[in-house]
């Protein structure tokens, strides 16, 4: 019996997308990431954040929902996020 394909590349390739943090362009590996593989792809990407930030995903009607390093988000090109200090009370 062959062995079975791993089931995160079996039904959703990865593949690169574009999502912005900060309002700054990152690309980022999907179909998936957690809060913490966009923080550090920001990082990468040159924007001045830390991981200690706290990440938020932009959402419809002004809206916005709070994304932990451990929560996983489906991504997808578009997607549009906000890092800031977790003491920033904006």
């Amino acid at each position: 019996m062959a062995a079975s394909p791993e089931p995160d590349t079996a039904h959703h390739p990865h593949h690169e997308v574009e999502i912005h943090v900060n309002r700054k362009a990152v690309k980022i590996a999907g179909p998936a990431a957690t809060g913490l593989q966009i923080k550090e792809a920001a990082i990468a990407a040159g924007i001045q954040i830390e991981l200690s930030f706290q990440l938020s995903e932009k959402l419809p009607h002004r809206e916005t929902r709070i994304v932990g390093d451990a929560d996983v988000v489906e991504i997808h090109n578009g997607l549009h996020f906000i890092a800031v200090a977790g003491d920033d009370n904006s």
